[in-house]
């Protein structure tokens, strides 16, 4: 079947994350499913463009949201290219179909007093959890890494005399990020408590009490709980701190392309989003400042 091959494709050449080709393999298998439905057409590879844009207009009256459909489409782009590469069609018809157009949304952050409130002002439990989970909000808030990176992270991608993580980001791309004497501090600190716990054996570096790696749902859980006690933003979630170490390290003068290379992204309109909050910033302080304002 020509799906499962373009799966293979992107496993085991292109090497995409188990997310991301559980998230295609689910978009070509409901592309194909309304093709048979609606259509009565077998085989997502003989879909035309009215097909796919027909399948565009249903999810959208469907209430899924634009960014989501947006995806779907990225999804069929990709594998159209894929069959056109092997002469299995010969256009993609993914490509002319007109995108809807996604709504402007700007990251949402916590700001800075509300961080200080939660290493300084929250009280974490004793024992080993306690700093296991002030130290991943510590990482994610220091470092921007996301939380695939940060669940993989092994005690072989610290170096403590050189104050620096090495990360394994989307495609397998590794980058380098240093980490700041404080953060190098709790990083001791909490491998200190790992130790004396009993857990050295395992090679990740998040672990659970009983040894075992840390999984998704648990890490969402530990960044809600602490990020539910100083804010009330709708999202509490590690991708939130995401956002807030781009946003304040922006807000502080760094240079946008050096949060790109912390952030990992491929290029660098994925890291613009977030100088709106800056240029916002940079406004309420003119106004504020400026006597003409």
């Amino acid at each position: 079947m020509v799906q499962d091959k373009f799966i293979d494709y992107i496993l085991y050449e292109k090497r995409y994350s188990p997310h991301t080709i559980n998230a295609y393999r689910r978009d070509l298998s409901q592309f194909s499913v309304y093709l048979t439905e609606q259509y009565g057409i077998s085989g997502v590879d003989k879909a035309n463009q009215q097909h796919i844009r027909s399948w565009m207009v249903s999810l959208m009256e469907s209430g899924l949201s634009t960014r989501s459909v947006l995806r779907k489409l990225s999804t069929l782009k990709s594998f159209y290219k894929y069959l056109l590469r092997n002469n299995i069609i010969d256009r993609n018809p993914a490509l002319v179909v007109n995108p809807p157009r996604s709504p402007v949304r700007h990251p949402e952050f916590i700001d800075e007093d509300q961080m200080k409130k939660l290493f300084e002002g929250i009280v974490f439990e004793e024992g080993y959890e306690g700093m296991r989970n002030r130290f991943i909000l510590e990482l994610f808030y220091a470092t921007g890494i996301r939380i695939s990176e940060l669940i993989e992270l092994q005690t072989n991608n610290i170096s403590l005399h050189g104050q620096t993580i090495k990360v394994i980001g989307k495609r397998n791309k590794e980058r380098i990020i240093p980490l700041s004497n404080k953060t190098g501090e709790q990083l001791s600190i909490y491998l200190k408590m790992r130790k004396d716990s009993g857990l050295d054996d395992s090679p990740y570096l998040f672990i659970t009490s009983k040894g075992k790696k840390l999984y998704q749902r648990l890490v969402y859980r530990i960044v809600n709980k602490y990020l539910s006690q100083i804010t009330t933003l709708n999202r509490k979630s590690p991708h939130v701190l995401r956002h807030t170490f781009a946003t304040h390290m922006l807000n502080h003068g760094a240079d946008l392309n050096a949060v790109k290379e912390f952030l990992g992204h491929a290029n660098l309109a994925a890291t613009q989003v977030y100088t709106h909050n800056t240029i916002e910033k940079l406004k309420k302080a003119y106004q504020q400042a400026h006597p003409r304002a």
